[in-house]
């Protein structure tokens, strides 16, 4: 086989190996959560389909000033200054707009329900587990909120590992025994409530028309960030 065959073979098998080696990541990710392989392969599932679905929550009216040149319509802009004409300037007028919010189901609903599950299941156990999720999860919300940043047309966007980060070393370290599902909670509800529900005054300023709340499904922050957070506690 020549060699650039025998390339570009090994790099379509790559990349026909990837979504397995995802999808097991994430089956084993959820594993540790105390899911039997069977509901942690369903949860994956209702996550990918779930990523295609957006719940709308609330419409957010705004109005914003933009320039209108009547001019401009029919083209007599090119024509005016061809003649040595002067036309009047281009005067303002107020636009009004809708930002409409939903609510992602996979990205969103699905991890926040999986984290709410995992906070009754580590405060049954205990209390000190349960005292070191919720100062672990405080901390991941406030660093998310300070590095999320708003993006015009894109929506509230901060650095993808950092928050994983931040939920798995304080975990394994005080909690070795349930660190998953303390990394887990905290991964994904850092990211939800720091960087998307306390932004959401920002979200008036972004240009676009709708904005989803784990919009981007399975790979989103907030299941990404409660991902990696479990797989590395």
């Amino acid at each position: 086989m020549p060699p650039g065959c025998l390339a570009l073979f090994i790099l379509l098998a790559f990349l026909f190996l990837v979504p397995f080696f995802f999808t097991h990541a994430m089956v084993t990710a959820l594993s540790r959560l105390g899911l039997s392989p069977e509901l942690a392969f369903l949860v994956l599932v209702g996550i990918f389909i779930g990523g295609l679905i957006n719940i709308p929550v609330r419409r957010i009216e705004r109005e914003r000033e933009v320039d209108y040149d009547p001019f401009g319509v029919f083209g007599l802009e090119r024509i005016f200054p061809r003649f040595g004409w002067t036309r009047p300037a281009p005067f303002r007028r107020t636009v009004r707009t809708y930002v409409v919010l939903a609510v992602n189901v996979g990205g969103c609903l699905i991890p926040a329900v999986l984290a709410v599950y995992e906070i009754f299941r580590v405060a049954a156990v205990g209390d000190r587990p349960f005292l070191v999720m919720a100062g672990v999860t405080a901390l991941n919300i406030a660093v998310c909120y300070r590095i999320a940043r708003p993006i015009p047309n894109v929506g509230i966007a901060m650095p993808a590992f950092i928050p994983p980060l931040v939920a798995v070393i304080p975990s394994v370290l005080l909690v070795p025994e349930f660190a998953p599902p303390v990394a887990f909670t905290a991964g994904v509800l850092g990211p939800l409530v720091g960087a998307d529900l306390l932004h959401l005054r920002d979200i008036e300023r972004l240009q676009t028309g709708i904005a989803s709340i784990g919009g981007a499904g399975t790979f989103d922050g907030i299941v990404l960030s409660g991902m990696i957070a479990a797989l590395l506690a």
